[in-house]
Formats: structure tokens, C-alpha cells, sequence
């Protein structure tokens, strides 16, 4: 369905449950690997993804249109995810890399995650960028955004996006060489 048809169900009071299932189902599980890629735990994910999910609900009528309907929603997703790791780190006092540390651990002992040795190695590099990088590497490697839908995203230009990208790249392999 796509999302004119939606935002029109949505709209009406009687059928605004079912467009909302609609919309969980169309996508629900895109925005949460998107997370899930950002906070590694599927617990913090989960819950994330909900909230995400309750702001769009209380949000949708006021969607302006100016941007698709998943980059409004991917951006709520977003910001929901750098909050969690901002208050995660002033909650426990800790640092950048301590967050960095709990969450190379997570990868290394939960058994929701799968993957290859390479995959694995690749989450660790990840890891080891800044919040910003590593979204922005995770948007454009794996979501597949184009640079003007990151910008839409994420307020910021898309030649900043581009250099900002090329550096996560290059720091990525030089840790996948090293390790």
C-alpha cells in the first residue's frame, strides 16, 4: 500500500488502527535492524523501535509531507537512538569508548546475534567510529540511502555526508587489516 493511501486511512478515525498496523508491518522491521545496528542489543532495540513507534503514532497527524513518510520515520528512529546512547552514557557516568566496550561485549556473548566471523569483525569496527560516523556508515552501506535522504535525515549537507562516510570507510578497513 503506499503511503498517500496510509496517511488517508490514517486520517480517519475509523480505520487509523488498521492504517497504523499497516504501516508497523510496511515498516517496522527496516527501522529496527536500523537501530539495532546502532545500539548491537536487542532488548535496547526493541524498546527503541517501540518508542519510535508510539512517537510516530502521536506525531502522524501532523506530518507535514515534505519528506517520505519512512525518512520522517527513519529520523525519529535516529534521534531516538542517538538520545538512548547520550542518557545511557550521562545514567552510568561513562564514556564514549566504555559504551563502545559494553557493546563489543554484547556482540561477543548474546545469542540473538548471528553472523559470520567477517560480520562479526565488521559490527567490532564499527564500533570503534564516532556515533555520527557510524550512523552515517550504517545508512549508506546498509540501509542504501542516497546522500540527499541522510541529509533530509539528518540536517546536515550532503558533501558533509560524503567526507564524513569516506573517513568511516577508511577507518573501518584499516581496523579489518589490523585485526
Amino acid at each position: 500500500m503506499e503511503d498517500k493511501e496510509l496517511l488517508a486511512l490514517f486520517n480517519n478515525e475509523a480505520s487509523r488502527n488498521r492504517a497504523f498496523s499497516l504501516l508497523l508491518g510496511k515498516y517496522q522491521k527496516r527501522i529496527y535492524w536500523h537501530i539495532r545496528k546502532m545500539v548491537i542489543d536487542h532488548d535496547d532495540a526493541d524498546d527503541i523501535t517501540q518508542n519510535c513507534f508510539i512517537n510516530v503514532w502521536h506525531n502522524l497527524e501532523n506530518f507535514r509531507h515534505d519528506a517520505q513518510l519512512f525518512t520522517w520515520i527513519y529520523k525519529i528512529a535516529t534521534n531516538e537512538c542517538l538520545s538512548f546512547l547520550n542518557k545511557k552514557r550521562k545514567r552510568f557516568f561513562i564514556s564514549f569508548h566504555n559504551v563502545e566496550n559494553e557493546l563489543e561485549e554484547k556482540l561477543d556473548t548474546s545469542t540473538l546475534i548471528s553472523g559470520d566471523e567477517i560480520q562479526i569483525k565488521l559490527q567490532k569496527a564499527l564500533l570503534k567510529l564516532p556515533e555520527k560516523q557510524r550512523l552515517v556508515f550504517n545508512m549508506k552501506y546498509f540501509d542504501e540511502l542516497k546522500y540527499e535522504e541522510m541529509s533530509d535525515i539528518l540536517g546536515t549537507s550532503v558533501g558533509a555526508l560524503k567526507a564524513s562516510y569516506h573517513l568511516a570507510v577508511k577507518k573501518v578497513e584499516e581496523y579489518l587489516k589490523l585485526n
